[in-house]
């Protein structure tokens, strides 16, 4: 006799489908995949909403703003102080949004404003060429240091320390 190569329905499992542990697992599962997520998120957010951000002030039409795009733009989020303070747009024909209402904008764009913990470090009014920006967000960021907290300069005095010493 050949065996059949077809289930029926009605055939006896070897287990219970009540019992099948991978079925009782699913909703386990979503609700810890859900769990992880959010938990993911929050943690996301609450770690960067107080991070420091070069917030770039824009506006259609600005040459400046698109010579900035074409020589700045593509390697800034790739540099150090790019990673440290990520590049954040604002268009200034819209809305200011609520989180940077304590910065007073100016007509002229670009305008980069270097923010961190909700106050402004400093700024770069316009743009002037690939190395005047890059030496004048240096000395932005050199602003940042000195304004940083106490455990951050304790950090860079024992940094200092290690490599003297």
């Amino acid at each position: 006799m050949v065996p059949s190569t077809t289930h029926s329905r009605d055939a006896p499992r070897p287990y219970p489908v009540e019992d099948n542990l991978a079925a009782k697992s699913r909703p386990v599962a979503f609700f810890s995949r859900a769990a992880l997520i959010g938990a993911t998120f929050v943690t996301l957010a609450l770690s960067t909403a107080h991070a420091a951000e070069l917030v770039m002030f824009e506006q259609a039409g600005c040459a400046w703003c698109e010579a900035f795009d074409h020589e700045i733009a593509p390697i800034y989020g790739k540099t150090e102080d790019g990673l440290r303070a990520p590049l954040r747009r604002v268009d200034i024909a819209r809305a200011l949004p609520p989180d940077l209402v304590f910065i007073q904008i100016e007509r002229l764009t670009p305008l980069f404003v270097l923010v961190d913990k909700d106050r402004e470090i400093g700024r770069i009014r316009g743009y002037g060429g690939r190395e005047m920006f890059w030496t004048q967000l240096y000395m932005l960021m050199q602003k940042l240091d000195a304004a940083g907290t106490g455990a951050e300069r304790a950090q860079g005095t024992e940094k200092t320390l290690r490599v003297s010493g």
